[in-house]
């Protein structure tokens, strides 16, 4: 039977609990295996007959192929494990900390430093803070996203 699990409500956040990891087993151990130089340089040259080589599910080669860590870490990925992907691509962990919000680099350096996330909003899912599915991805790309779809309305909409 599984867990109580409160803080699967907490907005914009995936614990990596003992579920995660077994789900995410392969992945992880994948990631790992980027930590030697010969398998970076296999991995780079071929991807997918890299990929192949490891047990994982097709949904977590294709996270990976698409160098999407928030998809990877659905998927069971650990973050620290999963920052050896985008290190290999020659990605600082800044730079993929701010795609997975939807943020340029900049933008996203500039809320950190400004003191992060603002907890009012994003205490729970179903508020209206930044971390919130809806309003995500922040950044410039969420802006331009939320600004497209709010500009189309549905047929038969009042």
């Amino acid at each position: 039977m599984a867990l109580d699990k409160p803080y699967q409500n907490i907005p914009g956040t995936l614990i990596f609990d003992a579920e995660q990891s077994r789900k995410g087993y392969w992945l992880n151990q994948f990631c790992m295996s980027l930590m030697k130089a010969d398998n970076r340089a296999r991995f780079k040259a071929d991807q997918r007959a890299y990929l192949n080589e490891w047990p994982m599910t097709e949904d977590q080669k294709q996270a990976v192929l698409d160098l999407d860590l928030n998809r990877a870490m659905q998927l069971g990925g650990n973050i620290y494990f999963l920052a050896k992907i985008g290190a290999t691509h020659g990605l600082s962990f800044q730079q993929m900390a701010g795609s997975m919000t939807g943020m340029t680099e900049d933008e996203y350096r500039a809320m950190m430093l400004a003191g992060g996330r603002r907890i009012e909003g994003n205490r729970y899912i179903g508020e209206n803070g930044d971390a919130q599915a809806h309003n995500q991805p922040q950044g410039a790309a969420g802006a331009a996203a939320r600004q497209a779809s709010s500009s189309h309305t549905t047929p038969g909409a009042i």
